[in-house]
């Protein structure tokens, strides 16, 4: 009773220390979005030169809290943070215009998404931390941090470090929050606070699948189950090496880093003899299925007191005895699923083992790997032939497939030149909004400006009598060989003249072009813009009467708005008035069109 009422506490703790921080960083938030980007830049700087400083103290806090990983390889990733993302990131526009697109006439203008909740993990706290603090602050975004339980204190040292660093340079108060009492319900509480615009988390699947239920955008990142594919062309002494490196990094702890080897089967032996050349020790059946027991949990989920352990520590807990340099253990497979428990993301120097005949039957291997726990996440191949490369980033449902380089390290961009990140969404294939690793342009909302770069047109109705509604006007047709038919010229020659106040000739006698007046538009003139008058029609016989507002003219060229504007006068048009369209373009310039009165 005693522990469910302290429980009960600890929750009510935790929820009302997410509410105050999530109205503290409101509050914060609306003053960093004013900030302009030499400040937010300074600001940047002075948290990432913070962090790198203590990236070792940082490393060694994290492997005394939690037990996981290596502190060499945590303070490779906490640098990895403070320096390498931190280079990446320091040249982004993320304030005011940051692109223009002057063949479109479109310009790009960042505006921050609001107080981010930052989800932070137990198996890469302090580095996963630097790199939040950092992409949020560069995106002008407050954030609230919530560690890991198991993580609390390492991950609450980084956010004082890095609040102390911003605080100097500038950052209002409130920009950072970390929580400290920490329960699943005071993170939920966190995720769903209207204050609270975007959540960025990284963890188990639950937290993951909590975090895109809370009604917020998300992006969440899960589980990886990374195979790596070992190809009869490929180096097999450096795929060997790439495999253990990055499976033995930081003791697998990384989502990213190997599970499964799949090689083909002509290079089977050799692969197994480097490997153990390399420190692989290869489990017998026997011991397979003794590992999986202690290792693979009811849930299907890796054991927490063997994550990020050694292999010699792992294979000490099961009592199977190895090679003192072992680095990583292998377990010879048959197949992926429940029923082979070692087929799973493990989180620990553990490697399955599969031979395949060539790249086809690899294909269909990788991709059962990949639905077990690692959709839309990670792999990598190793290989010299293009062409398999190629079929292997056309079919397999990774979006970081890595060539010729540890999954671990290429995925986050240490050894490629994808986007340095530690956050790697895994797109629709893992139920994430972004196949992106993510950086500070995935915390911004941008702004359009654009420019009207073509003319609106009208719709063109359909035929009265068609049954399949609006068309496309058709192309005009190549005029024919003959010219203009000269009764239709003449008729257009007669309307001109009469507009201009020129008696036609009979119809037995049509006008000849030479006899038409010659009419120069000044296109360079000014001219005078028009006072309010009384709204006149066309000129007949040379003579201005003032119409009725609702007689409309049948015809307005350029030289009839510019002679309208000399006399100051306007034009009454009508729906069955054709207008040139320089005409068009002056007279609405000038406001020199009246639209005349429909009939009663």
């Amino acid at each position: 009773m005693a522990d469910s009422v302290a429980q009960t506490d600890r929750d009510l703790d935790s929820i009302r220390q997410a509410r105050t921080m999530a109205r503290r960083a409101k509050a914060a938030q609306t003053r960093l979005a004013e900030l302009n980007q030499e400040q937010i830049d300074g600001i940047v700087d002075a948290m990432a030169s913070a962090a790198a400083a203590q990236a070792g103290p940082f490393a060694r806090m994290a492997v005394e809290e939690t037990g996981y990983g290596l502190e060499a390889d945590k303070v490779q990733k906490n640098l990895f943070a403070a320096d390498t993302i931190y280079r990446f990131i320091r040249p982004m526009r993320t304030v005011g215009v940051i692109a223009r697109h002057d063949d479109v006439r479109v310009v790009d203008i960042a505006e921050p998404f609001g107080v981010v909740a930052a989800i932070v993990p137990s198996t890469n706290p302090t580095s996963t931390a630097i790199y939040k603090l950092l992409v949020c602050l560069k995106a002008r975004c407050a954030v609230v941090l919530s560690p890991h339980p198991s993580a609390v204190r390492s991950i609450r040292r980084v956010a004082e470090v890095m609040t102390e660093a911003a605080t100097a340079a500038g950052a209002p108060d409130g920009s950072i929050s970390c929580m400290t009492t920490i329960t699943l319900e005071g993170t939920q509480e966190l995720m769903r606070r209207r204050e609270v615009a975007l959540i960025l988390a990284t963890g188990g699947l639950a937290l993951v699948r909590a975090a895109y239920s809370a009604g917020k955008p998300a992006y969440g990142v899960g589980p990886g189950n990374a195979p790596a594919y070992v190809e009869r062309t490929a180096d097999l002494a450096k795929a060997v090496a790439d495999i253990i490196t990055g499976k033995t990094f930081d003791n697998g702890v990384l989502c990213s880093s190997e599970n499964s080897v799949v090689v083909d089967e002509v290079i089977s032996g050799e692969a197994r003899r480097e490997f153990e050349r390399q420190g692989g020790y290869f489990l017998s059946p026997a011991e397979a299925e003794r590992l999986a027991a202690t290792l693979v949990t009811a849930d299907r989920l890796p054991n927490p007191e063997l994550v990020g352990r050694t292999a010699l520590e792992i294979a000490g807990r099961v009592d199977i005895h190895v090679p003192a340099d072992t680095r990583v253990l292998l377990a010879p497979l048959d197949g992926v699923g429940r029923e082979y428990p070692l087929s799973m993301e493990k989180l620990c120097p553990v490697l399955s083992f599969y031979v395949v005949a060539d790249w086809h039957e690899a294909c269909s291997r990788c991709q059962e790997i990949l639905r077990y726990g690692g959709m839309g996440h990670t792999m990598s191949i190793h290989s010299q032939d293009e062409q398999v490369i190629l079929e292997f980033g056309l079919k397999k449902s990774a979006f970081r497939i890595v060539v010729n380089t540890p999954t671990t390290l290429g995925s986050i961009g240490m050894t490629t030149g994808l986007d340095p990140s530690m956050t790697l969404g895994c797109g629709g294939h893992g139920g994430n909004i972004t196949s992106d690793n993510i950086t500070p342009r995935h915390l911004l909302n941008t702004k359009r400006l654009a420019y009207g770069i073509r003319p609106a047109r009208a719709p063109v109705a359909p035929a009265a009598d068609s049954p399949e509604g609006p068309r496309l006007p058709e192309a005009p047709s190549k005029p024919k060989r003959g010219g203009i038919d000269p009764a239709l010229l003449s008729g257009r020659i007669e309307t001109f003249l009469a507009s201009r106040g020129i008696a036609a000739t009979s119809e037995a006698s049509p006008p000849s072009l030479a006899a038409a007046p010659t009419i120069t538009p000044s296109a360079t003139a000014p001219v005078p813009a028009p006072p309010p008058v009384t709204p006149v029609a066309s000129t007949t016989a040379g003579t201005s009467v003032v119409p009725e507002v609702d007689v409309a003219v049948d015809f307005v060229c350029e030289d009839d708005v510019r002679q309208a504007l000399r006399d100051h006068r306007r034009i009454t048009v009508g729906e069955g008035t054709i207008i040139t369209p320089s005409a068009q373009d002056l007279g609405q310039q000038h406001h020199v069109f009246v639209q005349a009165e429909l009939p009663r």
